[in-house]
């Protein structure tokens, strides 16, 4: 008997093209192989079947161990990065019908914020949403960088909102928003009169900060550092409002984004910019690479900046604001 040619071989496991990929896309988000299974409702060795089968078709290794997870290689990165839309587009095509045929007169909408994007950036973009699409369910999620970051990853929110200096491979940013860093003193402080401000000036006064574990602290740190300015923190504590209060009070000195300036401020604060010294701050869109958007989180967006979803090549990478 003649024997088939090698062409008609190819995924023989399970004979679905789609399989393989799915496993693939899995273990290069997750990086294990036992956490794809879990995901995909499959047996371990059922994964390592399918991962072996696509390597097989393509003839080239796209996953390689990197400590104790497993990362793609170059080529793997190049197949995630096409494969992943095509994946999640068919895993949700039913869904993404449905929601298609209902259009945005229902559904749900899930974003993850910081406090100052809540308070200060969010609240036009929500009020011309909820005029528009009065029906669809909306969640603001109010976390932290990190936090906002594993609820995009986890797929428990739509997409993110906020300010980002580092952007992981796996997501993409879309800055909109740009705000100077401002030093805020009571109006009676010696620093508000000085004509000429300099660095070394800020070094004799405490302080008030956010906590070190958010972008602020380390962007002040590291700015001092690198000029060699020694400063003293007086006073660690959360979000802008209680910071301008303090300030205000005479408890300190602080360095703060522009977005959190109202009006009202300016008549109880002294407000100096820092754009000299310290870097501006970017506001913007951050989403999961290959994620398919629903049609209220593509409503959302196109409220902050449309050209986001402007189709753009799988090599194309997302903006970085480092």
């Amino acid at each position: 008997m003649a024997e088939r040619p090698p062409s008609s071989l190819r995924f023989a496991y399970k004979g679905s093209r789609l399989k393989p990929l799915r496993a693939f896309c899995q273990v290069a988000r997750l990086g294990s192989i036992s956490r794809a299974a879990e995901a995909l409702y499959l047996s371990q060795p059922a994964v390592t079947l399918q991962l072996q089968a696509l390597e097989r078709e393509l003839g080239t290794r796209l996953l390689e161990r990197s400590g104790r997870r497993l990362t793609p290689t170059r080529e793997g990165e190049l197949l995630y990065e096409m494969a992943r839309p095509l994946v999640e587009g068919l895993d949700n095509l039913a869904t993404s019908f449905r929601e298609q045929v209902r259009g945005l007169d229902a559904g749900e909408l899930h974003v993850a914020a910081g406090s100052s994007t809540i308070l200060y950036l969010l609240p036009g973009i929500v009020d011309a949403f909820r005029q528009r699409h009065p029906d669809v369910r909306l969640s603001l999620h109010n976390v932290t960088g990190a936090s906002g970051l594993d609820l995009l990853r986890s797929d428990a929110v739509d997409l993110a909102v906020g300010s980002m200096l580092d952007v992981p491979a796996d997501l993409s940013y879309a800055p909109v928003y740009r705000f100077e860093p401002m030093l805020i003193t009571p109006l009676d402080h010696p620093l508000a009169g000085k004509q000429v401000l300099s660095l070394e000036d800020l070094s004799p006064y405490g302080l008030i900060l956010p906590p070190k574990r958010l972008t602020t602290y380390r962007l002040v740190d590291l700015v001092f550092q690198q000029n060699r300015v020694p400063y003293t923190v007086a006073l660690e504590v959360g979000g802008w409002e209680v910071i301008k209060q303090y300030v205000a009070m005479g408890l300190g000195i602080s360095i703060v984004t522009a977005i959190c300036l109202t009006e009202a401020d300016h008549q109880r604060l002294a407000v100096r910019s820092l754009a000299r010294w310290f870097p501006s701050r970017s506001y913007g869109i951050v989403m999961r690479k290959g994620k398919f958007l629903s049609a209220q989180a593509r409503a959302f967006v196109e409220l902050i900046k449309p050209e986001v979803l402007a189709p753009r090549g799988y090599d194309e990478s997302g903006h970085s604001e480092r």
